[in-house]
């Protein structure tokens, strides 16, 4: 029973294509951008060089792209992310994403969670560099 009362079901842990892990409890007192998106989503390939490029303007917040799309192949997608400039973390679909984040019923769908790790946006549509700056400026909650 104790271990029911501790399981916060915010934490998720990730492992991206490189095969290092993410978890929400690591990043605690940074701000955390986890963008889903797919290769055959035109608006989410537009969004990836805007998220990159917050990215590199912004090392101190965490951004991860989870593909979800990823029966084509890995490689394949890899290659195609790299193609479209997803210079950040890149995460695949499995088993466990739906489980661990919920069911993304659109896409693209970009969450940002606060330093504290509450989840501050959830949405479907695309987001900007300004925007991710905007949000990210929030004061914690």
């Amino acid at each position: 029973m104790l271990a029911l009362a501790c399981f916060d079901a915010r934490a998720w842990t990730v492992t991206d294509t490189a095969g290092a892990k993410h978890d929400l409890a690591s990043y605690k007192g940074r701000w955390v951008v986890v963008n889903f998106w797919a290769t055959w989503c035109a608006p989410c390939v537009k969004e990836i060089p805007d998220i990159a490029e917050f990215r590199r303007a912004h090392p101190e917040v965490v951004v991860l792209g989870i593909a979800m799309d990823v029966e084509d192949g890995v490689e394949k997608t890899k290659q195609f992310a790299k193609k479209v400039g997803h210079e950040y973390p890149l995460v695949l679909e499995d088993e466990t994403i739906e489980k661990q984040f919920g069911k993304v019923k659109g896409l693209p769908v970009t969450m940002v969670f606060d330093p504290t790790g509450k989840k501050i946006y959830d949405r479907l549509g695309t987001v900007s560099k300004r925007f991710l700056e905007d949000t990210t400026k929030r004061p914690k909650a």
